[in-house]
């Protein structure tokens, strides 16, 4: 079992930042992958940005190069830092954690970022 816990979620105005914070507990040690998802209103859940235990990242094409994902193994926290933010990054947002080992995956409550003036 996983849990996650997001944070950092709120009001920004366009071209502010955010950064984002995904707190695991439980059998961390299994986690592959952690990943950003986000969800906006009448739209399908899609990637954001996802880091694997090898220390590699991939991101969304939409996102690429003003948002950045980092892993704190410490604290068993993933970060996404977000900047340059735009309207059609409202969404919520959801942290998203995977066991290849065991097919497994797991999924925060989310966090809700609006982008607004």
């Amino acid at each position: 079992q996983v849990q996650l816990v997001e944070s950092g979620g709120g009001l920004v105005q366009p071209g502010g930042s955010l950064r984002l914070s995904c707190a695991a507990s439980g059998s961390i040690s299994r986690v592959n992958t952690m990943s950003w998802y986000r969800q906006a209103p009448g739209k399908e859940r899609e990637l954001v940005a996802m880091t694997t235990n090898g220390g590699g990242s991939n991101y969304a094409d939409s996102v690429r190069g003003r948002f950045t994902i980092s892993r704190n193994y410490a604290k068993d926290t993933v970060y996404l830092q977000m900047n340059s933010l735009k309207p059609e990054d409202t969404a919520v947002y959801y942290c998203n954690a995977y066991l290849a080992s065991y097919g497994m995956s797991y999924w925060g409550k989310g966090t809700l970022v609006t982008v607004s003036s």
